[in-house]
């Protein structure tokens, strides 16, 4: 119990982006885009990390959302602040690949590759082979793959300062693995949003848990009671 699953070697470096609240939810019904916290500090880092060149990986239930969304921004709907709006039409120019069995190419999406085979095998391929880091757009499901695979080099998310207990949507963590977090980076935008970076190592179990010890046959017995 405990052990750790070692990483896949690469030439590339794939990390799993994520913005959660602080009970874990990824969305929440009601609430606007980044829950209406997005301040200037954070708005200028995202727009430094939309210069790095990553390929951005997702499924198919991310694609249809937000190739939707970016859209419908583009063509000045009304349903989005300036920033979000903004963000999300500039998602149109970067690389972007998808991973469904359920999608037809082409897609529509400019700068898009459709991939209908296995994600994780896809995603080997691309860290061995690849010439761009690698990083998830939403995609729950595809993260929680790409972890358990072994495959993510850093693990990345940044905490909004609310609890979504009743309207929250989209809970992060259920169905992952135990893994253990070394944390490598901390930031704190705007005073109130906090950036964590952590390079993950899969468990197989507890961290530090002791193989139980053999019984000596007939331990469970129950002692002789007294006459």
């Amino acid at each position: 119990m405990g052990a750790a699953s070692e990483r896949e070697p690469s030439s590339v470096e794939l990390t799993v982006d994520l913005i959660i609240s602080l009970d874990g939810y990824a969305s929440a019904e009601g609430w606007p885009g980044w829950w209406g916290l997005e301040g200037p500090e954070y708005l200028a880092w995202l727009e430094q990390e939309g210069k790095k060149d990553f390929t951005y990986l997702l499924g198919a239930n991310t694609y249809r959302l937000m190739s939707g969304m970016s859209e419908e921004a583009a063509a000045g709907g009304p349903g989005f602040s300036e920033e979000e709006g903004a963000s999300l039409t500039g998602l149109a120019a970067v690389t972007k690949i998808v991973f469904s069995s359920t999608l037809q190419g082409p897609l529509s999406w400019p700068n898009t590759t459709l991939v209908g085979g296995d994600a994780v095998e896809a995603v080997k391929e691309l860290k061995r082979k690849g010439t761009h880091p690698l990083s998830t757009l939403g995609s729950l499901s595809l993260c929680r793959s790409l972890l358990n695979a072994g495959l993510v080099d850093r693990f990345r998310l940044v905490v909004f300062p609310v609890i979504t207990g009743r309207t929250g949507r989209e809970r992060i963590y259920d169905g992952y693995p135990d893994v253990a977090l070394e944390m490598v980076d901390s930031r704190t935008f705007d005073g109130r949003l906090q950036l964590l970076t952590y390079i993950p190592t899969v468990l197989d179990g507890p961290a530090g848990a002791a193989p139980e010890p053999a019984k000596c046959a007939g331990a469970d017995a129950p002692p002789n009671e007294p006459r």
